[in-house]
């Protein structure tokens, strides 16, 4: 039973070895995520001394996936969805399907069986919300026609997994969702019962109805709702009421999201960010909620940390290798070769590869949903969790590489004329802020 002392270490610890940690890291030139990644194994129960409760870290990192959500939502409005449209959805699906068969044949390999390693290359093939935002942003990246890309390849990317966490206890005996709406919409031909007989197709058609009528009822209804409420708590000019409300419209509709529609809180509450990023209080609202979501993304970084138990690397290197290879290598050359073959600049090709190559939160949720449906071994949650860390800490170094990447290649004369003619095609327009500034 958790009590307050046990929250109050669990944030002062943390937080007080991610502020050092950071800041160590920050000085030698590394991005301050691996100092947070750090301070997790520090503080975690698989090292000595002082252990933080990791479940309350995980529920409070929870909160800082959805402002961050909440925050992409605020700065990505639908047209700029679609304009990278024709580059996302092909590109998310096909680097999803080989991460997903890289991964089926690693598991099978070490003798986990197909099943095993379909679920495995799945939580591979999803990267990490919290990680590619922050790369993009330290490097000022978030709002020029790679970042868009990238982003807009991630959403694609987290609606199938919402996808597969619902197609997944259809396939291996869970049963239908728990949520309100399914329960109202079987409740005529027998309840959950009926998810049960209707295997696949079902959960297939019960997961597209409930994604639809979440995004009609959040842009409808939370449309002209939210607007007016924002309206008239910035008419009492108080910044606390206005910064409440904000806060209270972002974990409102995650919450709601999930316990009505059966979907993840990060898909809602970035719903929720792009229907606030459509008023006229999108800036006020971003600036009011930043400093609390930074201090809980935080959190995020911590309890992945507290996840990872050093002494793996040594028990099953070969595992954890060919993990990381799939996360660092196969995803990145795949995201590489279909945006360069959709004639886009290289350097835009190269900052989506890289940005794209680690795997964070979504992993760890269809990790711990196979674990649950006794699909996945432990060794497979372990290899996970050893790869994040490991991929979420070299990002940030990696993406450091993409100008000069660009500038060696740019000196390979045949090389670059190579990739020339597959690249050849100017740069997407600026969105968003970007078109308002060049204007």
């Amino acid at each position: 039973m958790h009590t307050n002392i046990d929250l109050i270490l669990t944030l002062t610890g943390g937080l007080a070895a991610a502020l050092v940690l950071g800041y160590v890291t920050q000085r030698l030139g590394l991005s301050p995520i691996v100092g947070y990644l750090l301070a997790g194994i520090v503080v975690g129960p698989n090292t000595p001394g002082f252990v933080a409760d990791r479940h309350l870290a995980e529920q409070l990192s929870e909160v800082g996936v959805i402002l961050l959500m909440f925050g992409v939502g605020l700065h990505l409005h639908i047209k700029e969805l679609l304009a990278v449209r024709r580059i996302a959805v092909p590109g998310a699906v096909f680097q999803s399907l080989l991460a997903t068969a890289l991964g089926a044949v690693t598991g099978w390999a070490f003798g986990w069986g197909w099943s095993a390693g379909l679920v495995y290359g799945m939580a591979l093939s999803v990267a990490s919300t919290v990680v590619l935002v922050r790369v993009l942003a330290d490097h000022n990246d978030l709002h020029t026609p790679a970042g868009h890309i990238a982003v807009g390849w991630l959403v694609v990317e987290d609606l199938f997994t919402v996808v597969v966490l619902v197609v997944l206890p259809a396939l291996f005996g869970g049963g239908a969702a728990p949520d309100l709406l399914t329960a109202w919409m079987l409740a005529p031909f027998g309840g959950q019962e009926a998810a049960a007989a209707g295997g696949l197709p079902l959960a297939l058609l019960l997961t597209a109805l409930k994604i639809s009528l979440l995004v009609v009822a959040t842009f409808v209804v939370g449309g002209r709702l939210i607007p007016w409420v924002l309206g008239r708590i910035a008419e009492s000019r108080s910044r606390e009421l206005f910064t409440l409300t904000v806060l209270v419209v972002a974990l409102g509709i995650a919450v709601g999201s999930a316990k009505l529609f059966g979907v993840s809180m990060a898909l809602g509450a970035f719903l929720a960010g792009m229907v606030v990023g459509r008023s006229e209080f999108s800036l006020r609202a971003a600036t009011d909620a930043l400093p609390m979501r930074d201090a809980f993304a935080v959190l995020f970084f911590v309890s992945t940390g507290m996840l990872f138990d050093p002494r793996y690397l040594l028990d099953a290197p070969w595992l954890v290798a060919a993990t990381l290879g799939i996360v660092v290598l196969g995803k990145p050359l795949a995201a590489l070769g279909i945006v360069l073959a959709l004639r886009y600049p290289l350097r835009v090709a190269l900052a989506v590869a890289v940005a794209l190559a680690q795997i964070g939160e979504f992993t760890f949720m269809l990790a711990a949903l196979g674990r649950g449906l006794g699909v996945l071994p432990e060794a497979a949650t372990n290899a996970l969790v050893g790869a994040a860390i490991v991929s979420i800490s070299i990002n940030p170094l990696l993406y450091r590489l993409v100008d000069p990447a660009e500038a060696w290649l740019a000196r390979r004369p045949l090389l670059s004329r190579w990739l020339g003619r597959r690249a050849t095609s100017p740069a997407p327009a600026p969105f968003g802020r970007d078109a308002e500034r060049a204007d």
